[in-house]
């Protein structure tokens, strides 16, 4: 009897690993074809008309940093990155812009919708994909940059979407001071960010408020976020500023941001 009881036991061992190993096998069959549909659509949005724009007379400086040993002042002298979204737009109508991190692989069109969950679970071409896409918080307003506007997607591990953002939390990645610059197209205008601020944390909402009480809140905000950084940017920041956030998943309990002020604009 015991022989039987023992018998019994190990099949219902092995019936439950068969189990585990059949559901751990659709789900890596299905992350990756997910994977392969994003690789596809980002492939296929290269053809995106994407040019450099001198600078002009619709060109602005935006709060300008005193200290004139900054990088800001070599940073500023970049070219713009101007969007043709025509084409995005009738693709996927929630498209609001696009962005490029130097030193990741984010280079890609952000779009915005009424929620923050629609497109945790949705590709570029709105079809249901665990893979998501790259979206802007909805209590942003992409016409008038906030004091705080917030852009999330998925770290994936083939890197697509922000999965390349694990990269700002090295030092090859942050002592190299070409890589702290953020440039953002939309309909409206063109822009550039410098970053002041890169680290992976416990999940928390503290660093995703988009409205301040008043300015020293949103001082101390600022300075709640430059002193977490990993790396010392040595980046003035005060309440006249606005501020770009990137957010993804580090791990199941933690998350890597990155933040970066705004310097300079151009009205298209």
């Amino acid at each position: 009897m015991k022989i039987k009881w023992k018998n019994l036991f190990i099949l219902m061992m092995m019936f439950i690993f068969i189990i585990i190993f059949i559901i751990s096998l659709i789900n890596i069959i299905k992350w990756k074809i997910d994977s392969n549909i994003i690789v596809k659509q980002i492939n296929d949005l290269k053809n995106t008309e994407i040019k450099e724009t001198l600078d002009d007379d619709n060109t602005e400086l935006i709060n300008p940093d005193e200290n004139k040993e900054n990088p800001y002042w070599d940073y500023i002298k970049m070219n713009l990155m101007s969007v043709n979204f025509a084409d995005l737009k009738t693709i996927n109508s929630d498209v609001v812009g696009w962005i490029k991190v130097n030193g990741t692989n984010i280079n890609y069109p952000f779009v915005q919708t009424n929620n923050n969950d629609y497109y945790l679970t949705r590709d570029f071409n709105k079809n249901y994909n665990d893979a998501g896409w790259v979206f802007m918080d909805y209590r942003n307003n992409i016409n008038d940059f906030d004091k705080n506007t917030i852009l999330y997607a998925h770290g994936r591990l083939d890197t697509t979407m922000f999965g390349s953002l694990k990269n700002i939390i090295k030092s090859n990645w942050y002592n190299n001071k070409n890589n702290h610059v953020i440039k953002l197209s939309t309909e409206k205008e063109n822009t550039l960010w410098q970053v002041f601020s890169v680290y992976h944390i416990k999940r928390t909402s503290d660093y995703i408020e988009t409205n301040f009480y008043d300015d020293e809140v949103y001082q101390e905000f600022l300075n709640m976020l430059k002193n977490r950084s990993t790396y010392n940017f040595n980046l003035n920041l005060n309440t006249q500023d606005k501020i770009i956030t990137l957010s993804t998943c580090y791990s199941k309990e933690e998350k890597v941001v990155m933040h970066a002020k705004l310097i300079k604009k151009a009205v298209r």
